[in-house]
């Protein structure tokens, strides 16, 4: 990021009185407004999200002002002005970089906005509440099952592996290769030969990345574990390539279950995918942020269901945590489609 991008974001932080002339308070009468912004729209996941929040916003009496950013600070920082401009209440925000956004949040919370973080905790910000997914077990549940291929594949768990990280320094990427590191330090005949981020979650550069790994090992690899599904994808394209994109000759895992990712679970291209259940995740954020806009007095805590407690560098955030699920072929009909995530024809095409 260049200095004039991080002296905007730093500075809005120390703004006496942020946005002036730009926030208008709520008159009682009016409707419930909201705001939801995303990091990007890049992943098919994020349509889901959308149109759960905004079908929950939409049965609570609420107003939404939707944004995404394209996996570009800049860009959230100007849609995040935008929606204090139009009066948002409160606002429900997945940051593009969970390490400088906490300067927005300073910001609203100056302004009497709340703000609601979404799916990746942001850092030194004081957040009102937190709704996410838990990011440590996903990369725990896809290190499991890898010890589980490996162990079937040569009787013992051993073999080289490479984690593929999403953007650098992100707080979700971080928390889901931890758990994918606790696994890999408990079995030490794995070899952990690349632990590599990538930009924008890029599944571009993903397919970089592996094409160079598979080059200098002699396509010696046997396991590859993914912070998402679209980076997974590129590692197939990447596999693909050697004629190596079966889930028999190497593991591959993603998170999101993207739909293509899905079929190439039943396919046998990919051995497992973590599916993150979308609409409890964005329909908790939706009813915690109109709780939050409609009872600005009241603690967050008093308002939501806490299911943890944790300090991101600034507050105590209340967060509420939602599940994740393995996907492998074994459970794919009894889990993401017996409960209508994706129909049967959506992912055997028949």
């Amino acid at each position: 990021m260049d200095f004039h991008r991080r002296t905007m974001l730093r500075g809005l932080a120390s703004l006496a009185v942020p946005f002036p002339a730009l926030v208008r308070p709520a008159a009682a009468a009016d409707k419930v407004k909201i705001g939801f912004l995303l990091k990007t729209m890049q992943e098919e996941r994020y349509q889901r999200d959308k149109a759960a929040f905004l079908a929950k916003a939409k049965a609570l009496g609420a107003e939404v002002i939707f944004d995404s950013a394209n996996n570009d600070e800049q860009t959230q920082l100007a849609a995040f002005e935008n929606m204090l401009s139009r009066g948002a209440q409160a606002i429900v925000l997945q940051p593009v970089n969970t390490g400088t956004a906490g300067s927005m949040v300073t910001s609203a919370r100056n302004s009497g906005v709340k703000v609601i973080g979404y799916d990746a905790m942001l850092v030194n910000g004081p957040l009102d509440a937190m709704a996410m997914q838990d990011s440590w077990a996903v990369g725990k549940l896809q290190a499991e099952a890898m010890v589980a291929w490996l162990k079937a594949k040569y009787g013992a768990v051993k073999g080289n592996v490479v984690l593929i990280r999403g953007q650098p320094g992100d707080s979700n990427a971080n928390t889901m290769s931890s758990g994918v590191l606790e696994v890999l330090k408990a079995n030490p005949e794995l070899k952990l030969v690349a632990d590599q981020s990538h930009e924008g979650w890029s599944p571009d550069k993903a397919m970089a990345t592996m094409e160079n790994l598979l080059t200098k090992s002699g396509n010696k690899i046997d396991a590859v574990i993914c912070n998402n599904s679209g980076m997974a994808r590129g590692v197939i394209a990447a596999l693909d390539g050697q004629g190596l994109a079966s889930a028999e000759k190497i593991f591959v895992a993603g998170s999101d279950a993207d739909l293509v990712n899905i079929q190439y679970v039943a396919q046998g291209k990919q051995a497992v995918d973590i599916w993150k259940k979308i609409d409890p995740l964005a329909e908790s954020a939706a009813d915690i942020a109109v709780k939050l806009a409609t009872n600005p007095d009241k603690e967050a805590k008093s308002l939501f269901k806490v299911d943890r407690t944790i300090n991101n560098g600034a507050v105590d955030v209340p967060t509420l945590v939602t599940e994740v699920v393995l996907v492998d072929k074994n459970n794919l009909d009894q889990t993401i489609i017996a409960e209508g995530f994706y129909t049967h024809k959506q992912v055997y095409g028949k």
